[in-house]
């Protein structure tokens, strides 16, 4: 079926796929307040440069190649540093003038130095061939994850978990700086997709299962990662790639890069959101969903893009491909017959900058769809525009290269303690009874478990490799879980004998990350003879995307095996769940007396962790996620009244119960607090109006301790099903202990609203429950308010 016959059928749907120009600045949307103030000077210079530029040059920079590309290969491994491919360099950048260069080189992080040499004559290439710098992309996760000695971070499923948006700001912070140490100017971060399915593999990567975390974690990191000034990125800071637009944790199946089914309503309210705040805070750049939303793929699809995004939002950015997504149109995907006709869907629905990532011949196939007339120049030109605006604002015309240097303060101590007190930020306390937690000095431990010695289950994936399969390789520096315990307790008290192990693997070749050795269980037994107490670190070992799709979200029977032959020892057990999803533990569970889910939190992970144990530091951490307990029972926190009935009763008997494992927003700490005198500034409210709630909060234990204050509503009654909660506002608060202190959180009215069955915003008049902490009162809508245009403020 071509273009044309898809969107006919589909056109009663409301859905426009890639017919024709999506300019991205129409009549409509210059009436819109932009995303970023359009600057003139440099406006001025893209139109200059613009007008110069041959076809072969706007095709160009339409062009985004893998480094491994410009390498070669048999040179680089025989010689074991980096070489280029000359012969390639002069396809790519002088034949072909591709305007953008992405990926670790050899597949394995680099120091500072050699990504210097590598980019720097990138640049000096691509400047002599078109005069315009190239410009370089890079994951960076949690930090310069692919730069040697790079201070590593927690993961963004770790940073939600803080409550703290100070974390996620200086991650993106330092992260730019250590980025740009290695002449790094552009990231693919921060990742904001809604994990809406626990199942899937990418979850570890976002900020979690909400709107509003997302949205407020997003917009720090963003900040963060760019600076105060978008048309201006200084050389301390990197232009972002919000990703993956949208919807991409929203799997059916919870597979990574499968189907979603959204509605347009759910769309626009909840997986749209954190992108329209990210893109009205400056971000530069947006990274495509590589799947498909009601069967129409994302790449493909100009109402999301063109319309939603750069329309309708006055968005001057620009828009980059996921890898190798234009071609999974023809040969995934089947909506396009070849890969011209998919690279003429998918510029036409506002793609810019296609990540092929190994075909320069891309170029030539969209020249020839510009003269035969199926791609305008007018996109050609708004996408050219855009790629420009973007270099432009990186400062890359005028300073293209930044040196290592000129970065005194890289991967500096001040740094990695940033690191350590982030990660016991975000490390959970689940349970603790009969307060088996802290651990007391002088306490034999038996430190037990897959992940209780691993560096490269602490970092997980993104780490060094794409997989982190060779950390601890590279992070021998910092301090295992095990290490990390023996510098706490001393090594003469902490007992390793691990009973169950990870397999070697690299999740591509050679194994994957869930297999694991014969287990040796019994030897953990018999060193629990030993041990006071008993450590059990299990989990997951690292992975990343598609292969860390797993068939069964229940933790692997070996590891419930040895939890439950050491519980059988009469020894407390305390659950360290060292893991980037949710795993199913709801029969082991029961037999620990205490458990910690520190997910993935970095190379100075372990060491938060024996802070924690040992009470030098207090957990503050709380779930960014519902933690399930069955398999088919996983739902998330704001789920629909229906799916949490109880029993009903008469001729059709049945019920519809959840029942979690954990909470959203569960966590405990070593001391206790209490919440009273919730306050609101105006018990009616309209649409306009800042409700500001305020709410004492006082430590009432023996400890000085943060703790997170979130609100949530919940419409009481709604013209479409309302959801059960929704957060609306959250501040972190520090204590000590018999301390009281007063907490302001504001929340919008406007926020207060849903998209209604005809797809318009609508505050509702009526009732609304405000929750925080065990305090509820509830507040008035007076009138009915419905907006005409698509987004509210």
């Amino acid at each position: 079926m071509n273009i044309q016959i898809l969107n006919a059928a589909l056109a009663g749907a409301g859905i426009l796929l890639a017919a024709g120009v999506a300019s991205g600045k129409n009549q409509e949307s210059r009436m819109i307040k932009p995303c970023i103030p359009e600057d003139p000077v440099i406006e001025a210079k893209v139109e200059k440069r613009l007008e110069s530029m041959t076809l072969d040059e706007k095709v160009g920079q339409m062009c985004e190649i893998s480094i491994d590309v410009l390498t070669d290969m048999q040179k680089s491994h025989a010689e074991g540093r980096f070489s280029f491919d000359e012969q390639a360099m002069n396809e790519v950048l002088y034949k072909y003038k591709a305007g953008s260069i992405l990926n670790v080189p050899l597949s394995v992080a680099q120091d500072r130095e050699t990504w210097y040499g590598i980019i720097s004559e990138i640049n000096r290439h691509s400047i002599k061939a078109t005069g315009i710098p190239c410009v370089y992309g890079v994951d960076s996760n949690h930090g310069a994850s692919y730069t040697l000695d790079a201070t590593f971070f927690p993961q963004e499923i770790n940073q939600a978990a803080t409550f703290d948006r100070n974390v996620p700001y200086r991650v993106g912070e330092i992260a730019a700086y250590e980025s740009r140490a290695c002449d790094i100017p552009w990231v693919y971060n921060p990742v904001m997709d809604l994990e809406r399915n626990q199942a899937w593999s990418r979850m570890w990567e976002s900020y979690g299962e909400d709107v509003y975390v997302n949205s407020e974690m997003a917009v720090a990191a963003v900040r963060g990662f760019q600076g105060d000034d978008p048309n201006h990125i200084d050389a301390n800071h990197v232009g972002v790639s919000l990703k993956h637009y949208m919807a991409y944790g929203a799997a059916e199946n919870g597979r990574d890069r499968t189907p979603s089914s959204i509605t347009d309503r759910e769309m626009r309210e909840k997986f749209f959101m954190p992108y329209k705040r990210a893109a009205e805070a400056g971000a530069l750049t947006v990274m495509v969903n590589s799947s498909i939303n009601d069967g129409i793929p994302f790449h493909a699809n100009a109402k999301f893009i063109t319309g939603w995004l750069k329309d309708e939002l006055n968005w001057d950015g620009m828009v980059v491909t996921d890898w190798s997504d234009i071609n999974n149109l023809y040969l995934r995907d089947h909506v396009a017959a070849d890969k011209k006709d998919a690279i003429k869907m998918a510029i036409n629905a506002g793609i810019d900058m296609s990540m092929e990532p190994y075909d320069v011949h891309f170029c030539d196939l969209l020249k020839e769809l510009v003269e035969s007339g199926d791609v305008k120049m007018e996109r050609i030109d708004d996408a050219v525009r855009r790629i420009l605006r973007f270099k432009y604002r990186l400062g890359l015309f005028d300073t293209p290269d930044t040196k290592p240097a000129d970065y005194p303060d890289f991967a500096c101590p001040r740094f990695a303690e940033e690191a350590t007190r982030m990660a016991e930020e975000s490390e959970v306390l689940l349970k603790n009874e009969g307060d088996v937690l802290p651990i007391t000095k002088g306490t034999k431990i038996l430190l037990t478990g897959p992940n209780a010695n691993s560096m490269r289950c602490l970092d997980g994936g993104w780490s060094y490799t794409w997989q982190g399969n060779r950390t601890d390789e590279f992070a021998s520096a910092y301090n295992t879980i095990y290490e990390a315990m023996c510098g706490k307790f001393g090594k003469d008290n902490v007992i390793l004998e691990q009973g169950v192990t990870y397999a070697p693997s690299d999740n591509v070749r050679n194994g994957w990350y869930y297999d694991e050795n014969e287990p040796e269980i019994e030897k953990a037994v018999a060193a629990a003879q030993d041990a006071d107490i008993i450590v059990a670190c299990i989990g997951e070992n690292s992975y990343c995307e598609t292969p860390g799709v797993l068939n069964d979200l229940r933790l692997s029977d070996n590891q419930q095996n040895l939890v439950k032959a050491l519980a059988k020892t009469g020894k407390p057990v305390v659950l360290i769940l060292n893991e980037g999803r949710p795993r199913l533990i709801p029969y082991i569970e029961p037999l620990a007396k205490a458990v910690v889910d520190i997910m993935l939190p970095g190379n100075y992970g372990g060491d938060a962790l024996a802070n924690l144990l040992a009470g030098d530091s207090n957990f503050s951490g709380r779930l960014p996620f519902t933690y399930p307990k069955f398999p088919n029972n996983m739902t998330t926190y704001d789920y629909k009244p229906c799916e949490n009935t109880g029993t009903m009763t008469g001729s059709y008997n049945y019920d519809a119960v959840l029942e979690n494992q954990w909470n959203f927003g569960f966590g405990l700490s070593y001391t206790t607090f209490r919440y009273s005198n919730l306050k609101v500034n105006k018990s009616e409210f309209k649409a306009g109006d800042v409700l500001e709630f305020s709410v004492d909060v006082t430590n009432t234990g023996e400890r000085e301790g943060d703790d997170a204050v979130l609100v949530f509503s919940s419409d009481i009654v709604a013209s479409v099903s309302p959801d059960n909660s929704r957060l609306r506002a959250f501040e972190r608060v520090s204590l000590k202990p018999g301390e009281t202190k007063t907490v302001n959180l504001a929340v919008k009215a406007n926020d207060l609203s849903f998209v209604g069955a005809d797809g318009k915003w609508i505050l509702e008049k009526g009732e609304f429950r405000v929750k925080c902490g065990n305090l509820v009162m509830n507040v008035e809508c007076t009138e009915t308010h419905r907006w005409n245009t698509p987004n509210i403020d």
